[in-house]
């Protein structure tokens, strides 16, 4: 060890000035032997001093050189990162320049002046890096001389085709007003306050509204209803609701927050009738009021009612109603409920009157009939029916696309009548069609989709 030591004291005063390693005589290193056998050296060395102010010197020069290097470092990692989203941007700027550039049908003026400012934008960014950088490479006088070729051609576009974007200006004029036509027709059927009766009955219905296929997107599910809530409890007011299936069994019913999440296929809620309880029914003619299911309760034959809010379901038999007189569309459809501006309804056929439409109202806090009609038409030739202020009205079908409005019964006066409103189908089958009060439309689950009708009133 004591060998290695030496050597390195020579060579650094060797590297230093100090006399040369082979001038160091034999006569300036003595050694001896100690009291315990170790060898001892005595090495004698030139009074020059090591020079330490230097190697300090060199210490300070070389940190802050390091240092230097790392900030350079970290600013072109950071301006690479500027590139990368420049570069991006601008391939994205010339894909949509491309498009202006295929045909006057691609743009409007709006597009121009968007370009221009994120072309500006860009030449602002690039002169940012340069200036950061300090530095004037090919690539960033390439990619300025682009973009300002890109402003041109802007500039020349829109000159060029001036006639042809007056044109596409004049054709949304066109569609502005064939859409504010739409909207005064829209208007138009909403001539009755809602939950006014001050009118006189149907005039119209306007053409369906489809929104889409029902929520479990299956074809196979032709059986269900869908709408909204008749008498809302406070906040739910703008509350949907769904059921369907590929027969006529009722086992679970979906509730959404508004119109897009139905649309979306996103419920807030879904009830199961077939849990602990079997609370399950049949038919398709089932409403939904004060976030209450009323349906037609499997077994018993009976009028079923599901409370949403505590999940339990109670059901009441209907004396005399008879299972064996269904709706033309549909089989099960013996029990069907109603709303409108007076509150809940139920008509069915019975034996007794040999299978003739009886109307029953529903006293809602008892869930008992508190009063029946019978009117003149067979339960078997008509397609469905539902209630608008204590007027019955009755449909049947006159060809796969239209439907007609036949027959109408006013429960004040016990008068019955004969009409024809017709109105268009959007596919020839449905099973549930009601009106709901709250915003005046028929809600039809027709071959599976959702379908919707405004309503025309006659002046009262």
């Amino acid at each position: 060890m004591m060998h290695r030591i030496i050597s390195l004291l020579l060579l650094a005063g060797s590297a230093y000035g100090w006399l040369p390693v082979e001038q160091w005589g034999s006569g300036n290193v003595t050694g001896s032997v100690g009291e315990s056998g170790q060898c001892i050296c005595n090495v004698f060395l030139p009074d020059t001093t090591f020079p330490a102010d230097r190697m300090d010197i060199v210490q300070i020069t070389s940190n802050k050189l390091s240092a230097d290097v790392e900030v350079y470092i970290k600013k072109l990692t950071s301006m690479k990162a500027e590139l990368v989203i420049l570069l991006s941007e601008l391939t994205n700027l010339t894909s949509r320049l491309e498009i202006v550039e295929s045909g006057p049908d691609k743009y409007i003026k709006l597009e121009f002046d968007l370009l221009r400012v994120e072309l500006r934008e860009f030449e602002s960014l690039v002169t940012h890096l340069k200036t950061s950088l300090n530095s004037s490479s090919s690539i960033f006088d390439s990619l300025y001389s682009e973009i300002r070729n890109m402003s041109l051609t802007v500039d020349q576009l829109e000159s060029y085709d001036r006639s042809n974007l007056e044109v596409i200006r004049l054709e949304f004029m066109k569609l502005q007003k064939k859409l504010e036509k739409c909207r005064d027709e829209q208007d138009d059927f909403s001539n009755a306050a809602i939950g006014s009766c001050k009118h006189g009955g149907i005039l119209r219905i306007s053409k369906p509204v489809v929104s889409q296929l029902n929520a479990d997107l299956s074809g196979s599910y032709l059986y269900g209803g869908w709408g909204k809530d008749s008498s809302p409890v406070s906040g739910y007011e703008n509350m949907y609701w769904y059921s369907a299936f590929s027969s006529t069994l009722l086992s679970r019913i979906h509730v959404y927050s508004d119109y897009y999440k139905l649309i979306m296929r996103q419920p807030m809620k879904t009830y199961e009738l077939y849990t602990s309880h079997d609370w399950r029914g049949l038919g398709n003619n089932y409403i939904v009021r004060g976030n209450t299911l009323y349906y037609q309760y499997r077994e018993p034959f009976s009028m079923g009612k599901y409370n949403m809010t505590s999940q339990t379901a109670v059901y009441r038999v209907v004396p005399s109603a008879s299972n064996r007189f269904s709706y033309q569309y549909s089989d099960s459809q013996n029990l069907d409920f109603a709303a409108d501006e007076s509150g809940l309804w139920v008509t069915y056929a019975t034996e007794v009157t040999k299978g003739k439409l009886v109307l029953g109202k529903i006293d809602e806090a008892a869930f008992a009939l508190s009063e029946v009609w019978e009117t003149n038409i067979f339960k078997q030739s008509v397609t469905n029916a539902f209630m608008i202020c204590g007027i019955l009205y009755a449909t049947r079908s006159v060809d796969t696309q239209t439907e007609e409005i036949f027959y109408t019964y006013n429960t004040r006066t016990r008068q019955d009548n004969y009409v024809s409103i017709k109105f268009e189908k959007f596919q020839d089958f449905y099973v549930n069609l009601d009106y709901n009060p709250r915003d005046q439309k028929l809600y039809m689950f027709n071959n599976g989709y959702y379908v919707s009708y405004n309503i025309k009133f006659k002046s009262d």
